[in-house]
């Protein structure tokens, strides 16, 4: 019988029915398959697993790929239904979800079957959090990096790689947009611990704007400290397209080359203005058809590269400026006709891991070296 609307409000899990069924073909297109019905959880989460899902532990067992999932959901109030159905229906590996605004009222409805759930909620005030679902079939556990640091919203968890492959360091962090200076400087610390030997993928919301990825360039400090450390730890930002519109927040990090990819935005979480994004972590790919660009310096214009930087008054823009405050500034100038001046090109085959500036004049000199060395 319909429900009357002078009954008040409906409950969440039927309100998530009806989400259920007018977004099921996006997912999953099953001719003939009958309406959602019925008006709590159970009834929504057994109609959703009457349907055939895509197998997460066949990949997760064989080690050659893990399906991965990433949201910044601002807020889990009323979007659990709904990550257990996109969960159930890409059949993912791994979830990373930010802004979970989790507390103890929520321990027990936060759980998925087949899942493994890591979880850290902010602490002392509202607002926050970070989560990682594991599926049952990967061999994980939390990574402690052994710190002793200020309270970030960070998680990190070891996936034990198969026989033949290292294990994988699978971050989430949430960097509100007030942060203070020394809760980024211990976020930096965690992230060069878990990057300095082993493959890692790091995914959350940095809450960093300004910065240019292509460019490398960043308007404000705090954001300039993170492309540093990001530099510094050798991370390549994956994601080419905003998840917010107009405004880069979310990222996909990681410091080996060919480990991520697949990577394709799946639409948002409920009611939410950043879209989710789905990639693979490709543990057992051995050579990889290497996508990183290098400066082109052979086409490169240098006579406008000089007049770009000869039009900055630089008396005027450095006045008053300190040491690192001035390399910076000199820097974003220098980084920006670099992008106008010089174009870049893809290196491959048995060059990438040569240094852009390594040519065939170089090395034979530095043969001649060894072998005079040798002597």
């Amino acid at each position: 019988m319909p429900r009357d609307a002078s009954e008040g409000p409906q409950p969440v899990a039927q309100r998530h029915a009806g989400y259920t069924a007018a977004h099921l073909k996006s997912y999953r297109d099953k001719p003939g398959a009958s309406e959602v019905i019925g008006a709590n959880r159970e009834t929504l989460v057994k109609y959703i697993k009457g349907i055939p899902a895509t197998p997460a532990s066949k990949s997760a067992s064989s080690g050659a790929q893990l399906k991965c999932l990433y949201a910044n959901t601002c807020s889990m109030d009323n979007k659990q239904e709904a990550l257990e159905i996109c969960t159930h229906l890409q059949g993912c590996n791994l979830i990373g979800i930010t802004e979970t605004r989790w507390d103890g009222s929520y321990d027990w409805s936060v759980g998925m079957e087949g899942y493994r759930l890591f979880r850290k909620d902010r602490q002392g005030r509202q607002g926050g959090g970070v989560t990682c679902y594991g599926n049952d079939q990967l061999e994980c556990m939390e990574f402690c990096l052994g710190m002793d640091e200020e309270p970030t919203e960070s998680l990190w968890v070891r996936i034990k790689g198969r026989a033949g492959t290292g294990d994988t360091i699978v971050g989430v962090c949430y960097r509100p947009p007030d942060q203070q200076d020394q809760v980024d400087e211990a976020i930096c610390r965690q992230i060069g611990a878990a990057s300095c030997s082993q493959p890692l993928v790091l995914m959350g919301n940095f809450n960093n704007p300004s910065i240019c990825w292509r460019g490398k360039t960043a308007r404000h400090e705090q954001s300039r400290r993170f492309l540093e450390c990001a530099d510094d730890n050798f991370l390549l930002q994956v994601i080419e397209k905003p998840m917010r519109t107009g405004a880069m927040l979310d990222l996909v990090l990681t410091n080996k080359e060919g480990l991520v990819g697949n990577m394709k935005l799946k639409g948002s979480l409920g009611c939410n203005d950043h879209e989710m994004v789905e990639f693979k972590i490709l543990r057992a790919v051995g050579r990889v058809h290497s996508k990183l660009a290098a400066l082109d310096f052979r086409r490169a214009d240098f006579g406008f590269f000089r007049d770009l930087l000869g039009r900055v008054p630089w008396d005027k823009v450095l006045e008053g400026r300190g040491a690192r405050d001035s390399w910076l500034i000199f820097r974003d100038h220098l980084l920006q006709a670099q992008e106008q001046c010089i174009p870049t090109k893809r290196k491959s085959g048995k060059n990438t891991r040569r240094s852009a500036w390594m040519n065939k004049e170089l090395l034979d000199k530095l043969k001649h070296k060894k072998e005079a060395y040798r002597g």
